[in-house]
């Protein structure tokens, strides 16, 4: 018998849920920091095995748009819950309302399995997480309540099994060697995106998309040229720095990341684009990748 499942992992920002999406794998797809809006996309995370498959769907925070970029990230979440086999809804403690009444809405009529994960209760006493508890069984009564601990490990390898259990019979949906279905040069955007979002502060890691304009794997090394678009030229010199010591630096630790990833060495070039106003124009967003209908 064979059990494949699209598990769909959504919630607000910050909550853990491309930290999860790497737990539940066992390896760093998603990008991870600290900050808000750090994932921007829709990413199917596959995890193979003899007998079964489970792609597993990490998705943007959800937030109230401000712009069509932030559309476009709501549209991807809005998908997870039209063809998902189970629902994932990661919270942390007092993490009490989606900024989506509707969306929530949905996740409480939902006619698939939904599974709450509290995570980080590694940070909270046994107080409050009763108190969690009792908030989500009262609210959330069609959810089991899972509490968790990203960072330690805890009841991720359980859930995992019952996310296997829970998922239907089935023959695999895509291929049993495919891990994602995003491409090589997704992945190196986003690295060097995270790498953005560590190093720079304010405003400038949200006025940034990457593009990775040529990818080329030769037997010895990797030789990538990558762009960064900003959307205005006070961000590009930011973004270079003094004598380009920033953009610098900026490159040296996507390289070593980018070769972690690909285990290979790598060659990367990095330049900067002033595109004015990207995050609201709709034929650019469609053309970095996200979906305007």
């Amino acid at each position: 018998m064979h059990r494949s499942s699209f598990v769909n992992i959504i919630g607000n920002p910050n909550v853990g849920k491309s930290s999860l999406t790497n737990a539940l794998i066992g390896q760093k797809l998603s990008i991870i920091t600290s900050k808000a809006q750090t994932t921007r996309h829709r990413i199917l995370a596959i995890l193979n095995h003899e007998d079964y498959q489970l792609v597993i769907s990490d998705t943007p925070g959800v937030i109230k748009p401000s712009h069509k970029l932030h559309k476009s990230m709501m549209d991807f979440v809005s998908l997870t819950t039209e063809d998902a086999d189970i629902l994932l809804y990661v919270v942390e403690q007092n993490d009490h309302n989606l900024k989506d009444e509707k969306l929530f809405s949905k996740i409480k009529n939902i006619k698939i399995p939904v599974i709450l994960v509290i995570n980080k209760i590694d940070l909270i006493d046994q107080e409050k997480l009763n108190n969690e508890l009792n908030f989500w069984n009262d609210n959330l009564p069609n959810a089991e309540i899972w509490p968790t601990s990203v960072k330690e490990s805890f009841n991720i390898d359980k859930l995992l099994f019952r996310l296997i259990e829970l998922s239907p019979e089935s023959p695999p949906f895509f291929p049993k060697d495919q891990l994602t279905d995003k491409s090589e040069r997704f992945f190196v955007n986003e690295i060097i995106r995270e790498k953005i979002l560590l190093n720079y502060k304010k405003e400038v890691p949200y006025s940034v998309e990457v593009v990775t304009e040529e990818f080329k794997e030769q037997e010895e090394i990797i030789r990538i040229r990558s762009v960064i678009n900003v959307e205005r030229s006070t961000q590009k010199g930011i973004i270079i720095g003094h004598k380009g010591s920033a953009i610098k630096n900026l490159g040296t630790q996507s390289r070593i990341d980018i070769e972690k990833f690909f285990g290979k060495k790598v060659f990367i070039d990095l330049h900067v684009k002033v595109n004015k106003n990207w995050r609201s124009d709709d034929n650019k967003l469609k053309n970095f990748g996200y979906q305007n209908n």
